[in-house]
């Protein structure tokens, strides 16, 4: 009886969520350019940074392993720990005009409890097309030697206060200024950082004065064992900043969570009619001020998650839905591939009754035209695709084309080739009529 409920609960969510994907028109991506990011490309730890930094990953399978390359990855057979701090993972993107790219790298080897000694950065980035390679412009650490943060961090005592991966998630990056604002997945908490990468601020999530929470939050794992849950614990996993836009104006974020709350008082994920739904708040960082408004992303499915989330014109923006598998369906040999990646815009002043954000139209990252076999791996028949497990990165170019780039999870996920460890691959796509959807 319990297996019937539940078939017949999905079965009606299924048909829900079909009827809602009708609404959006689906229209065609054609690939232009793609280059990338080698999966094993490292950078020197700063010279001021704790000799310990040198080597990372130590921590990654779990256990302690202080000889480099000495524990092999199962997916990938790459060898951990690595010399230096991998450039990996792009978790958030900034298109700055000429080929250059803002691009936010993610908080290490998977979660705070292994990632101690990855280093958190952002990169100016600049492919060369014709090659497909791709420079490393300028490299920001983060810091916090003014000791801004409210919590103890991984470097706590140093001069230096460089900040890990078991210190914040960083999911999603905007320059405001001539700063930078960071949206951090575990408190989950935003961030204000100068041109150095020096924190500034640090702000807890209290849209309408209610203060959110997630299990990652330091403050939450330092409750007593045994204590009841408090109520703002709100999200399974991390489950916080995923992707966060910047408005028109230059200074409201708009912070998106990665995955719906946890309602107490129902014991189960946050929906609206129905629908699983992500909340989307608004932040003033003029005055370091939270809004009262909140607007819901709906999600196609309850296992689906947001991937990016950048305002592209006025109100306008592109956000990025996934599933949680990788793998090219095309490749028989892949048991659970990928299967829906897909690129959703939206309007933030086209919201039904309750909030919730009309999808206006969508590509999918699994069927990319590419005629003139641009693409070096990935393309059968003329069909290109992005099996990524997380693709966390999309940006507007110019009127016609769009950025696309994914966080490749190094050393682990192998969506591209069976094996192979994911380069950090970066594509751009014409989408002229996508764009213009109205």
């Amino acid at each position: 009886m319990v297996r019937q409920s539940l078939l017949s609960f999905v079965s009606l969510f299924a048909l829900g969520a079909a009827a809602h994907a009708q609404d959006a028109q689906e229209f065609s991506a054609v690939l232009l350019e793609h280059a990338q990011v080698p999966a094993q490309t490292f950078l020197p730890a700063p010279a001021d940074a704790p000799v310990s930094l040198n080597i990372s990953g130590r921590f990654a399978g779990g256990e302690r392993s202080e000889a480099p390359y000495s524990v092999i990855d199962a997916n990938s057979g790459l060898g951990r720990p690595f010399p230096g701090q991998p450039l990996q993972g792009f978790s958030g993107i900034r298109s700055l005009g000429d080929d250059r790219f803002l691009v936010l790298t993610d908080n290490g080897f998977g979660s705070k409890y292994n990632s101690s000694d990855a280093m958190l950065m952002f990169n100016i980035l600049v492919p060369d097309w014709e090659t497909g390679q791709v420079a490393v412009e300028e490299t920001i650490f983060l810091s916090d030697p003014d000791r801004v943060v409210p919590f103890p961090i991984t470097n706590e005592h140093t001069d230096t206060r460089y900040l890990t991966g078991a210190d914040f998630d960083p999911e999603s990056i905007q320059p405001v200024g001539d700063h930078y604002w960071i949206g951090d997945e575990f408190g989950p908490w935003l961030i204000e950082v100068d041109e150095d990468g020096v924190v500034q601020q640090v702000f807890a999530t209290e849209p309408g004065g209610e203060l959110l929470r997630s299990p990652d939050n330091f403050f939450v794992g330092s409750v007593n064992p045994g204590a009841d849950q408090p109520e703002n614990l709100r999200t399974f996993g991390s489950g916080g900043y995923e992707g966060m836009a910047l408005g028109e104006d230059g200074t409201t974020l708009y912070p998106l969570l990665e995955k719906p709350i946890w309602m107490p008082e129902e014991g189960a994920q946050e929906t609206i009619d129905g629908t699983s739904v992500l909340r989307m708040f608004e932040f003033d960082t003029e005055e370091g001020e939270w809004s009262d408004v909140i607007r819901y992303y709906p999600l196609e499915d309850p296992a689906h998650a947001i991937g990016d989330f950048n305002i592209i014109e006025g109100t306008r923006a592109l956000i990025i839905e996934r599933d949680g598998r990788e793998g090219d369906p095309r490749d028989e040999s892949v048991e659970n591939p990928a299967q829906f990646k897909r690129i959703y815009l939206v309007d933030l002043e086209r919201t039904d009754e309750n909030g919730v954000l009309e999808k206006i139209a969508y590509i999918d990252l699994m069927n990319i035209e590419d005629p003139d076999g641009v693409a070096p791996r990935g393309t059968i028949e003329g069909v290109f695709n992005f099996p990524f497990v997380t693709i966390e990165d999309v940006d507007r170019v110019d009127e016609t084309t769009i950025v696309v780039a994914n966080d490749n999870n190094y050393p682990g996920s192998v969506g591209r080739e069976a094996g192979r460890a994911d380069d950090n691959e970066i594509i751009l796509l014409d989408v002229a009529d996508f764009l213009a959807a109205e």
